[in-house]
């Protein structure tokens, strides 16, 4: 897969607005302002492809991106407070009816955030992956906001809570240094050569 040559293609605020699954799909998932914008800007090598904006909760769609083997993904944000019941359920059934609709989805890119224990809704998230046996990596966002004392009590607690999810891979990330684009970069190439 070319990552530098990656182009915004829609966004769908009703599942009626999905596009047709005519290829592989890798999808970008977590809680409002966990930094999905961020990582999938740096994965791409681009500045703003995926906007980052300093108030959680701005990614109201499903944004999709088209590279030359497969779709990328970005689901809206989860767990953010400010926005209403309505529209927090709105998303949430959004994001099932895009999981239920027979797309050729091979891998989850999960992000959490390295600096805290998940949320409620990270673990249901995990769950639901789990359940539905979809394949899934876990990246700990925001690796260089901890000092090494830190880091490393974070990835073991990390990895201790995910073990019973069993993620394909866990991979600490941080879209200042770069640490783990490689690997999250290897980790979708190989997802989208593996059918």
């Amino acid at each position: 897969m070319n990552f530098n040559k990656v182009d915004y293609e829609l966004s769908a605020g009703t599942y009626e607005q999905l596009p047709k699954c005519t290829m592989p799909e890798i999808v970008f998932s977590g809680r409002s302002n966990v930094g999905k914008s961020s990582l999938l800007n740096k994965i791409l090598n681009r500045k703003n492809l995926a906007r980052v904006s300093s108030q959680p909760g701005k990614t109201v769609t499903i944004n999709f991106y088209k590279a030359d083997t497969a779709r990328l993904v970005d689901l809206p944000g989860y767990g953010y407070a400010k926005h209403g019941f309505d529209e927090r359920n709105r998303w949430g059934k959004m994001i099932e009816q895009y999981f239920q609709s027979d797309r050729d989805i091979r891998l989850v890119v999960q992000l959490v955030d390295m600096r805290h224990k998940p949320t409620q809704d990270d673990l249901m998230m995990l769950d639901f992956l789990h359940q539905t046996e979809t394949p899934f990596i876990v990246a700990l966002t925001k690796s260089d906001k901890l000092n090494k004392t830190e880091y490393a009590q974070n990835l073991e607690m990390h990895n201790n809570l995910l073990k019973d999810y069993r993620p394909t891979a866990v991979v600490p990330f941080s879209s200042v240094k770069g640490e783990g684009t490689e690997e999250i970069k290897a980790l979708i190439e190989e997802a989208t050569l593996s059918k």
